[in-house]
């Protein structure tokens, strides 16, 4: 009770002050007018004196609100800089001749004066906003008075300056700043403003020069209440006030918020101001300021590491909760995103709304290649990390500026369109290799740990790796596709071959780590940044699973080209028979590392995972079904035609079951032979053999003698696209049978079966001369606009040239210097992708009836060409010897075999092929030795071969049992001939 009855009498105590000061106020407004004038009109200049009670009662009753209040400011401060105007000596017209004497009531006076201008500006704001942001000083409006007298006082020059400041600080002026210019913003019209200043720009900038200054006193206020906070989250702020920029970049100003933003311990949230709108989020309007200007600033000599790194931290958070910013441009997925259709899902986290389009805008072209440029520049400027060092370990500095780099940079992949960075930071600055020297020099020290301690993106216990990986490998990725063969092989740019032996060994065991090893939970990313930020190390790791995945491949694609490393050097260490079990079973861990992953493991592993998922669809109930059976009657004069015809109306099952071919001569008599597998080998063989022609006009041969699409098929054939599904059927049921088939693909055309994108180091085997016309404009040193060129290319069908521009509006782009690079990227794409698009795209949807994605996946363009050929080697005949099985008398130590095997192994490269094709249907042998052959050969004692006129018989095979059926000749050459005539007489099986 006692309490309550104090509280009540603290209540009536207060209303009834309020009412006392409330009575007091107007007592002294009534006296104020009774001698001062209600509109000032009895004001002189000595009333802003100390020995005046002018401005004391002004203060006093002065309420912002109150209409006469407010008028009665505005002619005060018209007739203070009147006054000032006249005497040039504001020191003397406040402070009187002594100031120092009475300098602690005058710094009163004036810094309350100052307020109340502000302060009367801000509660007055929505009937003043068409005046807030105007330039025109002249004006005699009610604010530009106002604010004239606050610039006034707030004269750096004079004593008071930093007493005023200090003051405006601890009344958080930088909200009322903020909500002031939000309004005046509403209404204004920059036309007609350009290169003027407002006297609201001209009070901020006198407020700001104050901070982070160190001759001044006044004190530091907490950042949640700073210009940077209240201020800079304003949208497009610099657009409203560009001279207040240059204050902010040249003044330390710029350096100093962000070194408070980097050391703040608070979230952003909690330091930010409330949105304005879901458009414009604190945060990103903050960003896209900041962003402004440290571009300004990057360009300037006095630019300092600690600048540069300060803000790499602040831009890295800030970057890290924007919403994906979308790109209209038509790159591929791949560059415009690192996150693809699988990793995006539905998580639990809010939804980011997305950007207002003006924001998104002012962000990604503030990244631009300039700016990334300058940053690295900057970062990297006073870096020892060069070729040359030969020190043993890196120092704090070299690890942050990494550590800073590469965060900013992950985070920037996540969120811009890749295709307008990743082309500056590969050719134009000097990323890749610092950051090779980085992570060269700490995996060979073992000191990875060094950058761990300094990095403030991800936790201490993280991989020290996982950050310069993330970064590296992208673009390093990147350069590679522009990279031509005599800079990879012959110069050795942009690393050595030995450093890229040493890259390999990193990558692998990177990814060994973190896909076996330490692998994190399951879970599919999503583009919710808020729930990126919260599995931020488990996004990073998933990033650098993916990103070195596709370099590592890369890498072996240059080492298939031209040898620089044994294959075994892509094969991780642990693959082991417990490893490759559990890879034959899907949803396990090593399942998905094989098809994220494969190269790590061995070739001949992965070719009999792929025959086991071969082998299990084939053993599928009513896979040997008798209504999955098909038979065909095929005219040999006329394969192509009739396969077409046939074998096109089949339904997917049908294919995958037993096709069984009868061929009939060009007599129109049926050939003699049952179909045992035997006949369809030999059928596969010739219809690949007449289908891939090049007199027939579907493929085209590079200069090599591989094969790839003719882009002019629609010309020659009217159903051109669908012989193209047709033949990816063909190929398909090719390896669906594990028959090998003599057509060598262009590796450009092998990556469409694996849905890959070709590039310029793929030209050279297509148009050689095109190639190095690119590469000569590549090194060109002149001016490249004077050579004429323009983003167009002309196409050449059968004599018939058709120009078709390379972007829209490509015609009248002219090709210079700055745009070279994707001029190249351009062309090589048109001739090795778009011109094929169409064929490849058929084609490819004929061959997956059959051959599923994740099978091919496991092998690249050239494990991919051994898979559908087998190996260019010759046969190994002992290989062949010691899996053979003998029948009818025959055994491996008769003198009839003995001759056979002697007889073989001589035999010329064709002639051995000729023999394994009239033996088994097929040219080639098993990829994996001829113990993979089913059934085994087999060489058995020709029935009847007894007698004299018996030994004059060609020998005979059954193909469908991989069967020699051989007579006992009785000398070496007797058998060789008959062999011959045999292998070369190509009668079809009525040899047989």
């Amino acid at each position: 009770m006692r309490q309550q009855n104090s509280a009540a009498l603290i209540i009536q105590k207060c209303f009834r002050g309020r009412k006392v000061v409330k009575a007091e106020r107007g007592n002294v407004r009534e006296q104020f007018y009774t001698t001062y004038g209600k509109h000032c009109e009895r004001v002189d200049r000595q009333c802003f004196g100390p020995d005046s009670d002018f401005l004391r009662d002004l203060l006093y009753f002065l309420s912002p609100q109150n209409v006469s209040d407010f008028s009665t400011l505005v002619e005060a401060c018209r007739l203070l800089s009147q006054f000032a105007k006249d005497s040039g000596d504001v020191l003397n017209l406040f402070g009187g001749p002594d100031y120092s004497s009475k300098h602690a009531l005058v710094n009163y006076r004036v810094k309350k004066l100052v307020y109340a201008c502000i302060q009367a500006v801000h509660h007055n704001r929505y009937q003043l906003k068409d005046q807030l942001l105007s330039t025109s000083l002249d004006s005699g409006t009610s604010t530009i008075i106002l604010l004239k007298a606050a610039a006034l006082l707030i004269d750096p020059k004079l004593p008071w300056s930093c007493k005023i400041v200090s003051y405006l600080m601890q009344q958080n002026i930088y909200r009322i700043f903020r909500e002031i210019v939000i309004t005046g913003k509403e209404s204004l019209n920059c036309e007609g403003c350009v290169g003027k200043v407002s006297l609201m720009e001209r009070v901020l900038a006198l407020v700001i020069a104050h901070t982070g200054q160190g001759h001044c006193v006044c004190q530091d206020i907490d950042l949640q209440w700073s210009f940077a906070s209240q201020i800079l989250t304003i949208p497009f702020f610099w657009q409203i006030f560009p001279y207040l920029k240059e204050i902010y970049v040249s003044r330390g100003l710029c350096q100093h918020y962000l070194n408070k933003m980097a050391t703040c311990t608070k979230s952003y949230e909690k330091v930010l101001p409330i949105d304005i709108s879901a458009e414009f989020p604190a945060y990103a309007c903050l960003l896209g300021n900041l962003l402004e200007a440290v571009g300004v600033a990057l360009t300037r000599p006095a630019c300092s590491y600690d600048m540069a790194i300060d803000f790499a931290t602040v831009a890295t958070l800030l970057l890290e909760v924007l919403p994906p910013i979308q790109t209209s441009n038509t790159g591929s997925r791949e560059e415009n995103s690192v996150l693809g259709d699988d990793d995006m899902i539905t998580d639990d986290e809010p939804a980011v709304a997305p950007l207002s389009k003006e924001l998104e805008k002012q962000i990604s072209n503030a990244i631009d290649p300039r700016f990334l440029l300058q940053l690295t520049n900057v970062l990297f400027g006073g870096s020892s990390l060069d070729a040359d060092s030969c020190k043993d370990k890196c120092n704090d500095n070299e690890a942050a500026a990494v550590a800073a780099a590469c965060s900013f940079l992950h985070v920037t992949f996540t969120i811009l369109p890749l295709e307008r960075i990743m082309t500056v930071l590969a050719y134009r600055t000097e990323l890749v290799s610092v950051l090779w020297n980085f992570m060269k020099q700490c995996h060979e020290k073992q000191n990875w740990s060094s950058l761990s301690a300094v990095s403030q993106y991800l936790p201490s216990d993280a991989f020290g790796w996982l950050l310069p990986l993330a970064v590296f490998c992208p673009v390093y990725k990147h350069m590679l596709m522009i990279v031509d063969n005599e800079e990879f092989y012959e110069q050795e740019k942009p690393l050595s071959l030995n450093d890229i032996r040493l890259l390999i060994v990193i990558l692998r065991q990177a990814l060994w780590q973190i896909l076996w090893l330490n692998p994190v939970a399951p879970m599919k990313f999503t583009t919710n940044t808020l729930f990126l930020k919260k599995h931020r190390v488990e996004f990073v790791q998933y990033r650098v699973s993916v990103v070195a995945s596709e370099l590592l491949s890369q890498l072996q694609d240059w080492n298939n080209r031209r040898q620089f490393a044994h294959p075994s050097d892509f094969h991780a260490d642990g693959v082991n028979d417990h490893f490759i079990s559990q890879a034959m079973i899907e949803n396990t861990r090593a399942y998905d590392i094989l098809k994220q992953a494969p190269f790590l493991v061995p070739f001949t592993s992965r070719v009999k995972l792929f025959t086991s998922q071969l082998a299990a669809i084939k053993e599928r109930p009513g896979s040997h079904s008798l209504f999955n059976r098909s038979s065909f009657k095929i005219r040999r004069d006329h394969i192509l035609e009739d396969a077409f015809n046939q074998l096109s109306t089949l339904p997917e099952e049908d294919l995958r079951g037993v096709i069984r071919v009868t061929f009939v001569n060009e007599f129109g008599v049926e050939e003699a032979g049952i179909d045992g597998g035997g006949i369809f080998k030999d059928f596969m063989e010739n219809i690949t053999r007449a289908a891939f022609d090049m007199q027939y006009g579907l493929f085209k041969e590079t200069i090599d003698h591989l094969l790839y699409p003719n882009p002019g098929s629609g010309m020659i054939h009217e159903q051109h696209l669908q012989f193209f599904h047709f033949l990816g059927i063909i190929l398909g049921k090719a390896m669906f049978e594990g028959i090998l088939v003599d057509i060598p693909f262009a590796t450009f055309f092998l990556s469409k079966l694996k849905q890959k994108h070709n590039y310029l180091n793929d030209l050279p085997s297509l148009d050689p001369e095109l190639y190095r016309h690119l590469i000569f404009l590549k090194r060109y040193e002149g001016d490249l606009s004077e050579l004429e060129l323009y983003f167009v290319i002309v196409n050449n069908e059968f004599g018939e040239q058709t120009a078709e521009e390379l972007i829209p509006g490509g015609k009248n782009i002219r090709v210079v210097n700055d745009n070279v690079i994707t001029f190249i990227h351009l062309v090589a794409n048109h001739r090795l992708n778009t011109q094929i698009r169409q064929q490849s795209s058929h084609f490819l949807r004929g061959f997956q009836q059959l051959i599923q994605k994740d099978w091919i996946d496991m092998f690249n363009e050239h494990e991919l060409q051994l898979l559908i050929s087998g190996s260019v080697d010759g046969i190994d005949v002992d290989d062949l010897r010691s899996n053979t099985n003998y029948a009818g008398g025959y055994h491996h130590e008769h003198y009839v075999i003995d001759m056979f095997w002697e007889i073989l192994k001589n035999f010329s490269l064709e002639n051995q092929r000729k023999f394994l094709k009239f033996v088994t249907g097929c040219s080639r042998g098993p990829l994996l030795g001829f113990k993979y052959l089913e059934p085994l050969f087999c060489i058995q004692r020709a029935a009847g071969s007894a007698s004299e006129e018996a030994l004059d018989r060609l020998p005979t095979s059954a193909t469908c049992m991989n069967l020699l059926k051989l007579p006992p000749y009785r000398s070496k050459e007797h058998m060789e001939q008959k062999l011959l005539y045999s292998i070369n007489a190509e009668a079809g099986f009525d040899l047989s």
